[in-house]
């Protein structure tokens, strides 16, 4: 399965999901994007589900000789979660990441603050928060993602996307009361490649879309 773009790969997504709403599965949803990619892709499930839309900025830890090389990955106000077997097979430690940590802690502090622009988080607890991301290659910054949205004490936890690799979803499972993914391709190698348009968004694109979302009806 190959999608034109976010908004066709929401879009479809967005059809599955109102089925599970249909079937009363998703009480009460708080729909929470992945930025950048995943706001497009989450916009056209709020607006399926009437749901509100917030931003659930996660960050990637990378190891200090080799950036790209994702060693953890950090969100909200939570600690760190790091991979254990890439620390150990790159000689790494904690304390050797902490001023990664506390650059990637203020980028993530300065995107919320521009994002939200003064509104506060949403409120999660008694809700299903509907976690959405434009795909997932190994899972690592979602899963910090959705261990902070945990925190929030809601009602259930869904991660929403539309493609994965097999790994990514089998790692990411126990995480959530349901996962719901369009396509797991066996050679799926990275998200960009099952889409025909993937440019980067910028940040006025995510806060376009968060002006364009249903606004809370509670």
């Amino acid at each position: 399965m190959r999608f034109r773009d976010r908004e066709e790969a929401g879009r479809e997504l967005a059809a599955r999901l109102r089925l599970l709403r249909e079937k009363d599965e998703l009480p009460r949803p708080v729909v929470l994007a992945l930025p950048r990619g995943g706001v497009t892709v989450a916009l056209e499930v709020a607006r399926a589900l009437d749901a509100p839309l917030d931003v659930l900025v996660a960050r990637k830890i990378g190891a200090p000789f080799q950036p790209e090389l994702g060693v953890g990955a950090l969100a909200g106000d939570g600690p760190p979660l790091f991979d254990r077997e890439s620390l150990a097979r790159l000689g790494l430690t904690e304390a050797e990441l902490a001023p990664v940590v506390e650059r990637e802690r203020a980028e993530l502090k300065r995107r919320e603050r521009l994002y939200r622009q003064g509104r506060p988080a949403a409120d999660l607890s008694g809700r299903t928060a509907v976690v959405v991301d434009d795909g997932l290659a190994t899972g690592a910054t979602a899963r910090a993602a959705l261990r902070a949205v945990r925190r929030g004490a809601p009602e259930r936890v869904v991660l929403a996307v539309p493609v994965s690799s097999p790994q990514a979803a089998r790692l990411l499972s126990p995480e959530v009361d349901a996962l719901v993914c369009l396509a797991q391709p066996s050679d799926f190698r990275a998200v960009g490649l099952w889409y025909d348009d993937f440019d980067q968004l910028s940040d006025d694109d995510v806060l376009r879309a968060l002006r364009a979302a249903p606004a809370d009806a509670g």
